[in-house]
């Protein structure tokens, strides 16, 4: 598959000035801005910067950022499934993960995460592609929102709306090991019924699995 990207932008104001919603950007482009000590949610700052930029140049890999001048506040992440996970196994070119979606506490309040999916969402490109996320509880800012695990579920589905992700059900260990946990996801208009029907005994690989070992 070639990869296309098409750049976009939003523009809107915050009480600290205009933000840019910008992307899918290279990663050049991203080193000339600075990537706020904020952005510490998996790594520290600098280090997740660098993974940033090094998704950017993968030929499906996706950066959205929020950007406050010269400051990146925000950013969503799209690549390809991590090669231990299940959802790698089909090895399909078409299925895309959001790997990561973050904003500095002091942006919150500005639906910045839904304009980073909407943004994103901007390319046509991408009805071409099934894309996953996979919602686990312990990876969510509970302490620092002050939401208990079910309000913060209830922000995080709206949040993937705006981008026409949806809640889709899996046999995925992780995900099942707590009810608040989910696979959500977009099927793009333009997918291939070979690679639904591909992406659905990924859903259910442990079934499918099973079913395999009986014949």
């Amino acid at each position: 598959m070639d990869h296309r990207k098409t750049y976009y932008s939003e523009t809107f104001e915050s009480e600290y000035g205009p933000v840019i919603i910008e992307g899918p950007l290279p990663s050049e482009e991203l080193s000339k801005y600075r990537f706020d000590e904020g952005l510490k949610a998996f790594r520290p700052s600098e280090k997740q910067f660098e993974a940033v930029k090094e998704i950017a140049d993968f030929d499906e890999g996706r950066i959205i950022i929020a950007r406050h001048a010269d400051n990146i506040v925000g950013y969503v992440t799209y690549l390809h499934p991590d090669p231990l996970e299940r959802w790698s196994e089909g090895k399909m070119d078409d299925l895309i993960e959001l790997g990561a979606i973050e904003v500095i506490p002091q942006f919150r309040g500005y639906r910045i995460g839904s304009r980073l999916l909407k943004v994103s969402m901007m390319d046509d490109f991408m009805e071409n592609y099934i894309i996953i996320s996979t919602e686990y509880y312990w990876h969510w800012d509970l302490k620092g929102t002050g939401l208990n695990i079910w309000e913060y579920r209830k922000v995080m589905e709206k949040m993937m709306a705006a981008g026409g992700l949806t809640p889709s059900p899996t046999d995925d260990p992780e995900i099942i090991s707590h009810p608040a946990n989910c696979l959500m996801v977009r099927i793009g208009e333009n997918v291939p019924e070979e690679s639904v029907e591909q992406f659905d005994i990924l859903r259910f690989l442990t079934r499918h699995q099973y079913r395999q070992t009986r014949r």
